[in-house]
C-alpha cells in the first residue's frame, strides 16, 4: 500500500513548490511539498468550504487536518477578535502550515501537531472546520466527528466538506447521531458542505 498524507512522518522525497490562490477575495501564496494533501494547489473541496463557512468575528476556530494551511490561514481573516488553531498529524504539513502562516501575514495562528484531538485535551472551540482525511478510512473520519463534539462549546458548529462518492450520505447520517442539527449548506460538483450544530 502506498503512503498517503495521513501519516506522522512522510517518507516521500521532497518536492517543494509554490502555488497561488484567491480565497474569499484575497490573494495568497503558499508553499507545498510531496507527502501532503493536495500539493498542487487548493483542492475544490477545501475551496468550497472556505467560501461558505460562516464565522462571527470573535469565533475561536480549529482547523482539524489543516494540511499546508489554506483553510485556517484564509479563515483567520474573518475572526479579528477571535483565534485560529490549526492541527495535523503530518509533521511535514505542520511545518508548511507554519511557513505559510508567516508568509501570508497570519503569524498569530497557533499550529500544532496532533493525531486528531490527542494534543488538544481540555481545549474547546466555537467552530471546527475540516476537509476530513477520507483516505485514512471511515473509522478515523467518524472518530473525528465524535471527538469534535467533545471539543465544541454548546451551540458550537462543525463545518465539513465531503464528496458524495466518498461517503457524504453516510457521513451525514453519522453526524445526525451526534449533533442536534445537521444541514447541507451547499453542494457543487459532487461535494457537499455540511454544518453540524452541537445542542442546537
Amino acid at each position: 500500500m502506498s503512503e498517503h498524507y495521513y501519516t506522522r512522518r512522510p517518507t516521500a522525497e521532497h518536492g517543494r513548490k509554490t502555488v497561488e490562490a484567491v480565497l474569499r477575495g484575497r490573494s495568497y501564496t503558499f508553499v507545498t511539498d510531496a507527502g501532503v494533501f493536495s500539493r498542487d494547489g487548493v483542492d475544490f473541496g477545501s475551496r468550497l468550504l472556505i467560501e461558505h463557512v460562516a464565522l462571527p468575528e470573535h469565533a475561536r476556530v480549529l482547523d482539524m487536518g489543516c494540511g499546508w494551511g489554506p483553510i485556517g490561514i484564509s479563515l483567520s481573516r474573518l475572526v479579528p477578535r477571535g483565534s485560529v488553531t490549526m492541527a495535523d498529524v503530518n509533521e511535514r504539513a505542520v511545518e508548511l502550515a507554519r511557513e505559510n502562516a508567516r508568509r501570508n501575514g497570519a503569524g498569530s495562528i497557533e499550529i500544532v501537531q496532533s493525531d486528531l484531538f490527542d494534543a488538544l485535551a481540555g481545549r474547546s472551540f466555537t467552530h471546527i472546520v475540516t476537509n476530513p482525511p477520507i483516505r485514512a478510512g471511515k473509522e478515523i473520519v467518524h472518530r473525528l466527528f465524535e471527538q469534535a463534539a467533545d471539543h465544541l462549546e454548546d451551540g458550537g458548529k462543525l463545518w465539513i466538506v465531503i464528496q458524495k462518492k466518498q461517503g457524504a450520505p453516510s457521513a451525514k447520517r453519522k453526524l445526525e447521531t451526534i449533533y442536534a442539527d445537521v444541514r447541507e449548506v451547499t453542494r457543487a460538483k459532487g461535494y457537499s458542505v455540511i454544518c453540524a450544530s452541537k445542542n442546537g
